[in-house]
């Protein structure tokens, strides 16, 4: 074998040269976990920040315990900890999708949790504890995953914890192990569920009578589980951004080299258009669809193709053919009239659900538009073919349309195509549609995100050695060292219907229109669709210029003086 293929196959299973440069990076910690060489464990003192929603008094109702113990009081940290404790038996697990920097919440909490205490992994997420699948997750395992990507140490699934046998089950798990915490990493519906879960095993799980602590840290790309100044940001956001804002910038210089084509690209975050701001707060697209503005603004599809339609002929009076449309993954179901069609085409294919299964292909576009009210009948016959056939594909287990299939950015860019023949059939238009989604989920962290999400796993890890339960791990003052946080999950619960029944649930962070972010956006989009004033900001950089950049929204919602972040 030659140096050469030996080096190769050195480099399989998660051995290629960056991944173990990643491994050797050092992580910086907050200034209240010591200097990082040396961590030490910090116990938590409430300050005056106490949270509230308008449901809070129902909530005290449901959740006795939890709001009794906490306050709904923030928790900020209050120094080294004088009494760590010793013994304890922690689980970890992953909820929901995947994104990047994960692994180092686990790190984080096996290094903080010490040699006194045992941290076990659970595979694969919530449906992992409720059959009770745990492992003890070693100092070499937390080595080896050490600022990699992906969840796929302990794997995750979207099991909600929800019924009476479910919760019994994870009881058992508890008792079966002996555990004394569980950390739930994930977004704003498993940190719902870590809510309930901290409520139910409070107390009375143990012989003693004690309880099961439970601690829950924020991740989700989409953005949209945010607090105010306490949680500037969910983890894997960062990454995602960067690994899609480079690919966008590839495709930016490529319409600049080509000169003929206009790209239509959606990207994930079907509940909030965080991604897509960012995404082209990084890159400066011709035009930028923000699915909170569309809802506000009250637009139709008619207008807002009317306003890509102009933008195509606008640039096009200048000699400049090609352009890049940024579309938010949910952006139909913020369309009000959308909206409205695609609730009356449920109501209409739960009614007749066997009529319609019993119609041919043929048949049943005309089955369901005449069973449609006068407005929703014009705007289902004016869609392309491809959305219609997609609006009457198979519903979820909920009877819901399954809008993430819907080929949003090729709707648009046929029916733009059509609208800018209308208003000036001289203008030259040829499209191509991208989406871009699981790309990002699963790379390696940005610094930002290593870091953050490091010091998340010391905060979660700090919190149960504190004896705390039903907090969410927080960070912020990103520019600044970083300051770690604990918010009481009860204080961020509020009523929704869902599901046809009222559910406790931690509210979805949009996009706000008077934030700075958003403002800034606002003002500078007029000028990037005129002219090409994008930019390529390149690949994510662990070493470099760029290493450091905290997300841009993050920076000018924070208020930040640049683009730098500084924990440590």
């Amino acid at each position: 074998m030659s140096t050469l293929t030996g080096l190769l196959q050195k480099m399989e299973s998660r051995h290629s040269i960056f991944e173990e440069a990643v491994r050797q990076l050092p992580l910086p910690v907050c200034p209240a976990f010591g200097d990082g060489a040396t961590l030490r464990a910090i116990s938590f003192a409430p300050g005056e920040r106490v949270l509230r929603t308008k449901d809070s008094d129902s909530v005290a109702k449901s959740f006795p315990k939890s709001v009794q113990a906490s306050g709904n009081a923030v928790l900020a940290a209050a120094g080294a900890n004088p009494n760590v404790s010793q013994g304890k038996r922690v689980a970890v697990l992953f909820s929901g999708g995947p994104a990047a920097g994960g692994h180092n919440v686990v790190c984080g909490l096996k290094r903080i949790l010490g040699q006194g205490n045992t941290l076990f992994g659970v595979k694969p997420g919530p449906k992992g504890l409720i059959k009770g699948n745990l492992f003890e997750i070693t100092g070499a395992d937390v080595d080896g995953i050490a600022n990699t990507g992906g969840f796929d140490f302990l794997g995750t699934d979207r099991t909600k914890i929800k019924t009476p046998e479910q919760f019994q089950q994870v009881k058992e798990t508890c008792i079966k192990h002996n555990l004394d915490a569980i950390v739930i990493v994930g977004g704003d519906d498993s940190n719902t569920n870590a809510a309930v879960l901290a409520e139910y095993l409070f107390s009375g799980v143990k012989a003693d009578g004690s309880g099961v602590q439970v601690i829950g840290v924020p991740k989700t790309i989409d953005g949209d589980l945010q607090v105010g100044d306490l949680l500037p940001i969910s983890f894997g956001f960062d990454t995602a951004t960067k690994i899609y804002a480079e690919m966008i910038g590839n495709i930016l210089q490529d319409t600049r080299s080509s000169l003929k084509y206009w790209h239509f690209i959606k990207l994930m975050g079907r509940s909030a258009s965080h991604v897509t701001l960012e995404a082209a707060l990084q890159t400066r697209p011709a035009v930028t669809l923000i699915s909170e503005e569309v809802a506000e603004k009250k637009q139709s599809l008619a207008s807002i193709v009317d306003q890509i339609a102009r933008s195509v002929i606008e640039r096009a009076a200048k000699g400049v053919t090609h352009g890049v449309v940024l579309v938010p993954e949910g952006l139909i179901e913020f369309i009000p009239e959308m909206n409205a069609l695609i609730a009356e085409l449920n109501d209409v294919l739960a009614h007749h659900a066997d009529a319609f299964a019993a119609s041919s292909a043929d048949e049943r576009i005309g089955f369901v538009a005449a069973r449609l009210t006068a407005a929703n009948a014009a705007l289902f016959a004016s869609l392309p073919d491809h959305v219609v056939k997609m609006l009457l594909a198979d519903r979820d287990s909920h009877g819901n349309l399954q809008v993430s299939l819907i080929p949003t950015e090729r709707m648009l860019a046929d029916m733009v195509k059509v609208r800018v023949g209308q208003l000036d059939a001289k203008v030259p238009f040829g499209a191509h549609c991208h989406f871009f989604g699981y790309e990002g989920r699963c790379g390696a962290p940005t610094l930002f995100d290593a870091a953050y999400t490091y010091n998340l796993g010391l905060t979660a890890g700090a919190l149960i050695l504190d004896g705390r339960t039903g907090y969410m791990a927080a960070v912020n003052k990103l520019d600044a060292g970083g300051q770690p946080l604990a918010i009481p999950l009860t204080g961020l619960l509020n009523i929704e219907r869902r599901h046809g029944q009222d559910e406790f649930v931690i509210e979805k962070a949009l996009v706000k229109m008077d934030s700075p972010a958003m403002q800034f956006f606002m003002a500078r989009r007029e000028a990037w669709s005129a002219d090409d004033l994008f930019s390529s900001p390149g690949p994510r950089q662990l070493w470099g210029a760029a290493a450091q950049q905290m997300p841009i929204s993050v920076a000018l919602n924070s208020g930040a003086e640049s683009l730098t972040f500084k924990i440590g």
